[in-house]
């Protein structure tokens, strides 16, 4: 059994720079809250509301941009809106469904890109090569406590990466995980 860190994943937004210049105005850049795990990435300052009907949400947006506008919410967050989204690798967002997203500067109604991630494992290239696991491939990571569970289906991401589960709001919940953490990881 190997030890990973676990990470919690809460509701946010990937916006693309077409759409972030919709919402915060031409050529915006956003302003770095925080540094991520995962090399690059950072949690921004800057906020928009999720909106569906009269239920509405905020949520953080992470940076870089990306090519295409993604909203990652955890299952009670999509109950909440009213939305019904898939279950998905992030990126993944052919035919799930859309929502509108509202910032200082105005608003913009995406057709797709609500998502609740499945859960996943980052690993770096390194990790993945000592321990022999596979892009794509499937673990199992176990939490241990008064409330720990076993993660099955969890995805292998391998890549540029610090290696980590990402686990959403909900699922950290279930198992009883407040804060980041180690976890054991079985192959």
């Amino acid at each position: 059994m190997k030890k990973i860190k676990a990470e919690i994943s809460a509701r946010h937004i990937h916006l693309s720079q077409k759409d972030l210049d919709k919402l915060f105005g031409k050529d915006y850049k956003l302003k770095k809250n925080k540094d991520l795990s995962q090399p690059g990435e950072f949690a921004a300052k800057e906020l928009v509301e999720v909106v569906n009907k009269d239920r509405k949400l905020k949520v953080r947006i992470v940076a870089p941009v990306r090519e295409h506008t993604q909203v990652e919410l955890a299952m009670t967050d999509c109950y909440f809106l009213r939305v019904y989204p898939e279950i998905r690798v992030s990126g993944d967002i052919d035919k799930t469904p859309g929502i509108i997203i509202k910032g200082p500067k105005g608003s913009v109604k995406i057709q797709q890109g609500v998502i609740v991630p499945r859960r996943h494992l980052h690993i770096s290239k390194e990790d993945a090569k000592k321990w022999k696991i596979k892009n794509k491939q499937k673990v199992k990571v176990c939490i241990k406590g008064k409330r720990g569970l076993t993660f099955d289906d969890v995805v292998a991401r391998v890549g540029n990466f610090s290696t980590a589960i990402h686990l959403d709001t909900d699922e950290a919940n279930a198992a009883g995980l407040l804060k980041c953490g180690q976890v054991d990881l079985k192959i």
